[in-house]
Parts: C-alpha cells; structure tokens; sequence
C-alpha cells in the first residue's frame, strides 16, 4: 500500500469512468443473462459487499428477490436453475469469496463474476465474467474498483428491471462530479481535513439507499491512515450511534438524502457536535462539501466518497 499512488488512484477516477462508459457502449457484458432471474444472490466482502448491498435493496424495490451475503457466511441460499450468483471481487482472489462460489460451481444456478482481474482464479469458476474495466490501483487500495463495481451493479438492474436507464450518460455526469471534486479541492479539502480530525475518530452517515457510501467511507480512513471510523445508516443512527455524541468529540461525515437527517440533526445540534454534510447543505451541519450533478441520487451514489477518499488520502501522507 502506498499513500502517493493511492492519490493518483483517486486522481484518475474520471478518466477511469469515462472507459468504462465507452466499453459499456460499446458492448452490453450481461447481454448473455436473462431479462429475468428468480432470485439474484451477490457474495463479497468489504467494498464488494458494501456495492452489492445497495445494488440487492434497489433490485427488491424494483420487485427482484435479491441478496447481498457475506461470502464467508458458512451457508446461505441454495440454488436452483433460476438462481443468479454473483460472486464479486475486485482482485479475482479473495479466499472467502472464491470458497464460496465453489459451492454453486458446476451446480444448477448460473454463476456470473464481477472482477477487474478477468483471468483470476474467480473468474476461471464462472460461466460470466464482467470485467471492471478499473485498470491497475497501484496504491493497493480498492477505491476505482469501488465504483466501477456500483456502476455496473446499476447496469445490471437495468437488464434485470427493464429499466430504459442510460447508464453510460450517468457514469459520464459521474465523471465530471468527480473531476469537479477533484478540481476543487483546494477550496473544500482544507476545512474537511480540520473539521473531521477530531481525537476520536471520524463517523460516517447516509440514507439506506446509499449506505455503501458510508461504508466504504469509513474503511478508507481504517485501511489507508489507520484511522478510528465507523459507518451508520441515518435512520439507524438514533438508535445505536447517537450515545456517542454525549461522551466523544464527535466528528461525522453525512450523506444526506434520508428521511431522518433532521431526526439525526437534531442530537447533533442539542450536543454540538461536528458534521460535515457531502452533496447537500443540512439545518446544523458546520460545513457542507457541494459538487457538480450532486442533486442525482445516482450520481451521488457513485461519486460522494470521494470526499473522505481525499480526506484519507491526505492524513495518510502526513
């Protein structure tokens, strides 16, 4: 892992979006699957579980049984011969991962792999397999794979719903909301680095619909600075999380778009603690980090980590 490459990971996402946009026009990879599937079963850890946990909740609103698992779990669905399993995994090796697609091998689900490393062991076990088109992180860290994989969850909703969805015009507005953020950092990063650096760690919020952004948050500054975080859906976060206002220097990153971000506001206003707000200004919040296309929930969903990516990014250097 390495902290400079890690930056020019991130400093590349725009151009890194706009080949997978291209490559997406060029060809449908899951023209192969069916219009329909029984049940949709998605298996990963980390940042791949965390994609593919807002790709099954979306895919359920749409009327899909769909799931997001563990790919450690010791056992979940069986399959049948409508069953899609979609093990995903950026590097094609993670061990979990790859245990549990051998349980589908060779059996009667059709097995499809999400991968940025196509001639990995994952993909070998796969009767699909969809490239991530991410190229090399050279900074170790999953953060285009991220949201490439996002992006082609979304591709796959609209095979699976019909949905008439232009989803290489959505990851082009994506790329210059990135490019925007990327653009000015010298204008918002500065404040966000002092705001959120607080003796107690750093939490991150966000709407169910959007959780992964929280998640994903928050394992970036663990895994790059090694900083404390901790991720929170907003509803949720009166019920577990709000305690730690009372006794921390509470520092969060909010992801507005719930429902429950004046129910959330509210404690944080009585206990004056610290939030950021990304994509939106909120009643109470101390600063709030706007960028371009960020009133599309979808371009927000595929660009808004971007801030505590930075954010990790430039702890991590110092």
């Amino acid at each position: 892992m390495n902290s400079e490459l890690y930056l020019s990971d991130l400093e590349s996402k725009p151009e890194s979006l706009a080949a997978l946009a291209a490559a997406l026009e060029a060809d449908d990879p899951f023209e192969r699957l069916p219009r329909h599937a029984g049940r949709v079963l998605f298996l990963g850890m980390g940042s791949s579980r965390y994609a593919a946990g807002v790709a099954a909740l979306r895919l359920r609103a749409a009327g899909v049984d769909a799931y997001a698992e563990y790919a450690s779990a010791a056992a979940t669905y069986p399959a049948g011969e409508d069953t899609l399993v979609i093990p995903i995994s950026a590097t094609g090796s993670s061990r979990e991962t790859l245990d549990a697609a051998a349980r589908y091998a060779g059996g009667p689900a059709r097995l499809v792999t999400l991968t940025n490393q196509p001639g990995s062991p994952l993909a070998q076990a796969a009767d699909l397999v969809i490239p991530m088109h991410a190229g090399e992180e050279r900074g170790g860290v999953a953060c285009r794979t991220f949201q490439h994989t996002l992006a082609l969850l979304l591709a796959l909703e609209s095979r699976l719903t019909g949905t008439d969805r232009d989803v290489p015009a959505l990851l082009r507005r994506a790329a210059q909301a990135t490019a925007d953020l990327l653009e000015r950092r010298d204008e918002w990063l500065p404040l966000a680095l002092e705001l959120l650096d607080g003796p107690h760690g750093v939490y991150t919020i966000a709407p169910a619909e959007r959780l992964s952004s929280a998640e994903q948050s928050a394992l970036m500054f663990r895994e790059g600075p090694r900083r404390p975080a901790d991720a929170c859906e907003t509803g949720d976060w009166a019920h577990v999380d709000v305690y730690l206002t009372k006794t921390l220097d509470y520092r969060a990153l909010l992801y507005p778009g719930s429902a429950y971000d004046a129910q959330a506001m509210d404690w944080v206003r009585q206990r004056e603690s610290t939030v950021v707000t990304v994509g939106a200004e909120v009643k109470d919040a101390t600063a709030a980090i706007r960028y371009r296309h960020d009133d599309d929930p979808d371009v927000a969903l595929l660009t808004e980590t971007l801030v505590a990516e930075l954010v990790a990014a430039y702890w991590w250097q110092a």
